[in-house]
């Protein structure tokens, strides 16, 4: 639990982080573009185990300038003797960059869609988490408490945080009304309570009026996990 509440932060943290490094990269590609030079230049050859173009083109001075792209693609993007459009900076020529999306805007993207990741799974286990416990809160104030049959613990096998599944408390209910039977589930447990609720012990569930999908199960009689 302790392992939870401090990743959620850490994933949120590190997405903002992310996120701020990529739009920071999307202003200045957006400002070298507002600002370059265009010239053709020559793909003469390739380097690296993913090739980057090596690309030979003439600044507006007339020299003779050759630069290896910071992208490559395998199989290669353009063939040796293709002529590729060129963006660069007078001041800095042996910076240029083809002009094409991801020479321009691969960093950006890639930095922005990691960031994202990271920052919707931090931020949707925080929200979530307060989320549960705002509807925990409701519905003890305002829902129908029913005494419901516990009848066995079980792995929550959808989550998993270090190698290990979480517990969570199953209860029966017969709607009296309806004769139908309704089955529970406490929230998510990270130590095996079996040994702490006998077979048949009652456990009270706050139930939606109306709706017994939305529901709260109170455990608050199992001991406390220690941090």
């Amino acid at each position: 639990m302790k392992t939870i509440a401090i990743l959620k932060y850490v994933f949120a943290l590190i997405g903002a982080v992310l996120l701020i490094a990529a739009v920071y990269s999307y202003r200045e590609t957006r400002t070298f573009i507002e600002t370059a030079a265009r010239a053709t230049g020559t793909v003469i050859g390739y380097s690296g185990n993913r090739p980057r173009p090596i690309v030979r083109f003439e600044d507006e001075r007339g020299a003779q300038v050759q630069f290896t792209s910071s992208t490559g693609s395998s199989p290669p993007r353009y063939r040796i003797g293709e002529a590729v459009s060129i963006l660069y900076q007078p001041s800095a020529p042996y910076d240029a960059k083809t002009e094409d999306f991801f020479s321009l805007w691969g960093g950006s993207v890639i930095v922005g869609g990691i960031g994202s990741v990271f920052f919707l799974i931090g931020a949707g286990i925080i929200v979530g988490g307060r989320l549960q416990n705002q509807r925990a809160a409701r519905l003890r104030s305002t829902g129908v408490p029913i005494q419901t049959e516990f009848q066995s613990v079980e792995l929550n096998t959808f989550l998993q945080v270090n190698g290990r599944h979480p517990f969570r408390v199953i209860t029966h209910w017969q709607d009296p009304a309806t004769s139908l039977i309704h089955v529970f589930h406490s929230n998510n447990l990270w130590f095996d309570p079996t040994q702490h609720v006998e077979r048949g012990r009652r456990i009270t569930v706050y139930v939606e009026p109306g709706n017994p999908k939305r529901y709260f199960m109170d455990v608050s009689f199992l001991p406390q996990l220690a941090e």
